[in-house]
């Protein structure tokens, strides 16, 4: 199989372009600059990776997501840095003909290729609430799993359950490390994940040949290391005590904190705040919603989105701009004098020892 380089290079991109694009994906995968060689020399001598990427009980948003990638483009990962050998719903072919070259590829590169999983499968009535190809999903699942070297779980259905396995969960629908018990698995939640969260994720296992550091929960440290409440531009109004009380008050409409109104900021753990979606664009906190928490676990059985989530340390000031400034021009004033008066007693002191 070609090398990345080597892709490239057939594609008509200069080498140029091709380091461009090294450091990009370096940032990407949040590795330092120190790294950009490392990741150089893996895109000319790794070759594609076989990717067979299986769906379950879901809506396809992770799909939807994935394909508005902007660094790197959808469409770059899919043609020039993974070989996507299975996907019912990017495939051109369907039926007997794509089941049949799922089947291959797995006995031709087992152990060498990569599971990527979106959605979740249900295990009521022996798997019968989603079929794939005459088949239940969850025997799918299995099968798809045994020879893989490791599983990505793509957002939150595939890691947590997601909606599917909201209370009551009629279909009893679980999340895949429920079912794939000896394989490493990747959590990358959201609903949906960040784009270039996934193709941070894919590209960091083909570049370096292993999974990337994780979290307690499975999670990609580098994508799910703060919480959105660390990373988010209205955290200043948080600290200074200044909320949104309801939609299109006049805190609202300065942009203030939004976690009265239900923001779960605090609690979630992604890239929201700092790699935002559409090219870095937006993200719903920037456009005037709070967080609903979507990439952590159980977030459909969390309560109300609109209610204030409780636990959270609130500061006390809550006022206008003015009135925190002139709290903290008095504060400073107050340093001023205590700091005369100390400079006054160490001079006295000093005078009485010299006599």
């Amino acid at each position: 199989m070609e090398t990345f380089w080597e892709v490239f290079k057939r594609h008509g991109v200069s080498r140029r372009d091709f380091l461009k694009f090294a450091t990009t994906i370096t940032g990407l995968m949040g590795l330092a600059p120190s790294m950009v060689p490392q990741v150089v020399k893996a895109m000319e001598t790794k070759p594609c990776v076989p990717v067979l990427w299986v769906h379950g009980l879901e809506c396809t948003c992770c799909s939807e997501s994935f394909i508005r990638s902007a660094t790197p483009l959808a469409s770059d990962v899919v043609l020039s840095m993974i070989s996507l050998e299975y996907d019912d719903t990017l495939s051109a072919a369907a039926g007997e003909a794509i089941e049949k070259h799922r089947e291959r590829i797995i006995k031709e590169y087992w152990g060498n290729y990569i599971l990527a999983v979106e959605g979740n499968p249900p295990l009521g009535e022996d798997g019968m609430y989603c079929i794939i190809g005459g088949r239940p999903f969850v025997e799918i699942l299995k099968e798809s799993a045994e020879g893989a070297k490791a599983v990505i779980a793509w957002g939150s259905c595939a890691s947590w359950g997601c909606v599917q396995a909201a209370k009551p969960n009629p279909t009893h629908a679980v999340s895949i490390d429920k079912v794939i018990k000896d394989k490493p698995i990747i959590k990358v939640p959201g609903c949906p994940p960040i784009a270039e969260v996934m193709t941070g994720v894919i590209m960091y296992m083909v570049l370096f040949d292993r999974i990337p550091p994780l979290d307690s929960q499975g999670r990609p440290k580098m994508f799910y290391g703060n919480r959105i409440h660390d990373t988010c531009y209205r955290r200043s109004f948080f600290n200074t005590g200044q909320f949104v009380e309801q939609f299109d008050d006049e805190g609202a409409k300065k942009g203030w904190c939004l976690y009265k109104v239900g923001c779960r900021g605090p609690t979630t753990y992604n890239s929201c705040g700092n790699l935002r979606w559409y090219n870095g664009l937006s993200y719903p906190i920037q456009s005037g919603h709070g967080c609903i928490g979507c990439a952590e676990n159980n977030f459909w059985d969390n309560g109300p989105f609109y209610e204030r989530i409780g636990g959270i340390p609130v500061p006390g000031i809550e006022s206008k701009a003015d009135k925190v400034g002139a709290v903290a021009a008095a504060a400073a004033a107050g340093g001023a004098i205590l700091h005369g008066i100390a400079t006054k007693i160490r001079k006295a002191s000093q005078e009485k020892k010299e006599e």
